[in-house]
């Protein structure tokens, strides 16, 4: 199970870093607070001087659905990531993002299936999955990396 939750944190981490903005931190090793139980966290913070809300946005999505499809690739199972009960904290941040650039639920979800698509094959080439799979052996090995240190990992390879 920690192996899963590794490749899906880093599937966040990976996709953040690609589209801008900054991992704060990730672990596999979260705060039990009041919150729901969680098996792993990542903070992502998002430099909203740079981009238009919008693409602030098509961002949020792309790495609210990167660790659902960082699984899928690495379990071989191609699920829709909006029908696993594990993947709901995930398809539900991407839904909301989703809200202002697809209005109309049918059209939404069509965004969010293509999103899903493109991250997919994005994800699953050569040099991404090798970042990613960095990410992965360093989670595993220390539990939590500092955003700086995922910087670090992912820089080696892209």
């Amino acid at each position: 199970m920690e192996e899963i939750n590794a490749y899906h944190e880093a599937g966040h981490a990976l996709v953040a870093i690609l589209v801008g903005a900054r991992v704060r931190h990730v672990t596999l090793e979260p705060d039990k607070d009041d919150g729901p139980d969680r098996f792993a966290e990542i903070q992502v913070e998002w430099p909203l001087d740079r981009f238009p809300r919008r693409q602030i946005d098509e961002k949020m999505v792309l790495v609210s659905l990167a660790g659902p499809v960082a699984e899928m690739i690495h379990t071989g199972e191609p699920y829709h990531p909006g029908y696993l009960a594990e993947w709901a904290a995930d398809w539900q941040a991407a839904w909301n993002a989703a809200a202002t650039l697809a209005p109309h639920e049918q059209k939404r979800m069509v965004y969010l299936e293509q999103a899903t698509r493109s991250l997919y094959q994005l994800l699953d080439q050569d040099r991404q999955w090798a970042a990613l799979a960095a990410i992965v052996d360093n989670l595993l090995a220390h539990e939590t990396l500092a955003g700086e240190e995922v910087e670090d990992i992912v820089q080696s390879w892209l």
